[in-house]
């Protein structure tokens, strides 16, 4: 696949991708930072310099509207000028995002937007919302997670509204590093399923 749609989280052994109170000022939530001490090492060559080199190569990126407010909005632009595509519920009147997002309500035109957009390059996936509701929608191709462990025991899960149906995955690839292990799995379509 030439621009897949990837999930990009950092994620506690029990699941969680925020501590609890995630809110402006706490974005995080209590203890969340823990999640992301392996940024400390994507300066360097290694596996978690490599993955964060691949997170930025991307070409457009998607996240849900909590994940864009708490993030600042990123001043409207999350790395190197590419597309973020917000996706929202509704849209405020008189609501522009800045620089370089656009707010999408359907997440099938969002995925196709963000893959148009991206050319030959990944989508980056951020946030538990967006992850979800892609997933939901079949529109997940991999997903990226760096496993943290750590029990965080409260706090934002990355897969709590999934639904009921179960979805198949493949790990393709894993990365061992300093507090991180970095798991990449291709999502089976449902017509895969059998």
């Amino acid at each position: 696949m030439n621009n897949p749609i990837r999930l990009y989280m950092s994620m506690s052994l029990d699941g969680y991708i925020a501590g609890p109170d995630d809110r402006p000022g706490q974005e995080l939530g209590r203890d969340g930072g823990r999640l992301f001490n392996w940024l400390d090492d994507r300066e360097v060559d290694g596996p978690s310099g490599q993955v964060y080199r691949e997170a930025l190569a991307t070409g457009a990126v998607v996240c849900g509207r909590r994940t864009f407010e708490l993030a600042g909005r990123w001043q409207g632009d999350h790395h190197d000028g590419v597309p973020i595509f917000v996706l929202t519920h509704q849209v405020d009147d008189g609501d522009v995002p800045p620089g370089h997002a656009r707010f999408v309500t359907d997440v099938e035109d969002c995925a196709r937007r963000a893959r148009a957009a991206a050319g030959d390059r990944p989508v980056m996936v951020h946030g538990a919302g967006a992850a979800q509701a892609l997933l939901r929608a079949g529109q997940v191709d991999e997903m990226e997670i760096h496993l943290v462990p750590v029990l965080l025991g409260d706090g934002r899960r990355l897969f709590a509204h999934l639904g009921g149906d179960h979805i198949e995955l493949d790990l393709v690839r894993r990365l061992e590093d300093r507090d991180v292990t970095h798991l990449r799995y291709r999502v089976h379509r449902p017509e895969e399923a059998a």
